[in-house]
C-alpha cells in the first residue's frame, strides 16, 4: 500500500542489471559483496527502496524489483496473482544466473513483498539456488490465509483503507491526477495480495527472520510468529513501536537487522 519514501538522499537514476526492467541498482557495492533482493509492497515501486540501498550500499548489491504498472512500467499490465509475479521474478533470475545468482542472495520483502518474496525463494531453492536468510515485513505467515475483498470495492472504500493504513503520502490523495495514475495498480496489488493462497511449498533451508509494527492492523505477533513454520532453520521475530509502515521511522533498524544476515553470506 502505497507510503511515503523516506527522503534523506534524492533518489538516483537506477541501472537495470542485464538490461532487465524487472531489477533496479541504484548503488555500486564493493567487488563481491553479498546480495540483497528487495520486493516492494502493494502499490509501492522501487524507488521507494533508495533509502535502503543507500544505507546498504557499503555492505551489499541491493537490487530492488520494479513490478509492472508503475513508474518508468507505467503502461505495463500489472500483473494480479503472486505466484505469476514469483514465477517471473524467478525467471529473470535464473536467467541471468551466472550474474544474479553467482553469489549467495538473501531476500526482503516487505507486506506484499513478504509473501511475493518467500515464494520467489522457494522456487530458486527449487531450482538449485537456494536463498541464504530471508527476512519478511509487515506480513502474517503464507499459511495463515489473509482474505479480504477491498479490491472489489469502490475508489472511496480503497482509498479509506490505504488511509487506514497510514503509509499513503496525503498529497497525493489530494491531487486528482496523481490518484486517478496510481490507483489501477493499488487495486491490481489488493487483488493479487486479497487472493493469495499459499500452495503447501516445503519448508525453507534459510533463516527466516519476521519484522512487524506492534499496531499494525494487518498482522500480530502470533500471525507473524507462525512464519516459523516455513523454516527448518532458525527463526527470529522483531517488533517495533508503529504501524504497517513502521520501516519508515524505523529504517536505521531495519538496515541493521538486514546487515546482521549479510555478514554470513561468502
Amino acid at each position: 500500500m502505497t507510503a511515503p519514501t523516506p527522503s534523506r538522499t534524492r533518489t538516483a537514476p537506477a541501472v537495470a542489471p542485464a538490461g532487465t526492467p524487472w531489477l533496479r541498482r541504484f548503488h555500486t557495492a564493493p567487488a563481491g559483496a553479498p546480495r540483497l533482493l528487495v520486493l516492494p509492497h502493494a502499490g509501492g515501486n522501487a524507488s521507494y527502496f533508495f533509502p535502503l540501498s543507500t544505507a546498504l550500499a557499503r555492505h551489499a548489491d541491493t537490487l530492488v524489483v520494479q513490478y509492472p504498472g508503475r513508474q518508468e512500467r507505467f503502461g505495463e499490465p500489472c500483473v494480479e496473482s503472486l505466484h505469476d509475479m514469483a514465477d517471473l521474478v524467478a525467471a529473470v533470475l535464473l536467467a541471468d544466473s551466472a550474474s544474479l545468482l553467482d553469489r549467495p542472495l538473501a531476500v526482503f520483502g516487505h507486506s506484499m513483498g513478504a509473501s511475493l518474496a518467500f515464494e520467489v525463494a522457494c522456487r530458486l531453492r527449487d531450482a538449485g539456488f537456494p536463498p541464504a536468510a530471508l527476512t519478511v515485513s509487515g506480513r502474517r505467515a503464507p499459511s495463515i490465509p489473509a482474505p479480504g475483498a477491498v479490491h472489489l470495492a469502490d475508489d472511496g472504500q480503497l482509498i479509506a483503507d490505504m488511509k487506514l493504513l497510514g503509509g499513503t503520502d496525503e498529497r497525493m490523495l489530494d491531487h486528482p491526477e496523481l490518484l486517478a495514475a496510481v490507483l489501477p495498480s493499488v487495486r491490481s496489488d489488493y487483488v493479487a495480495t486479497e487472493t493469495y493462497r499459499f500452495r503447501g511449498a516445503a519448508p525453507l533451508d534459510c533463516p527466516i527472520t519476521a519484522l512487524i509494527g506492534d499496531v499494525d492492523p494487518r498482522v500480530d505477533e502470533p500471525q507473524a510468529r507462525a512464519w516459523h513454520t516455513h523454516t527448518t532453520a532458525a527463526f527470529r521475530l522483531r517488533s517495533y513501536a508503529g504501524g504497517h509502515f513502521f520501516l519508515v521511522p524505523h529504517l536505521d533498524a531495519v538496515v541493521s537487522e538486514l546487515r546482521s544476515h549479510l555478514p554470513a553470506l561468502p
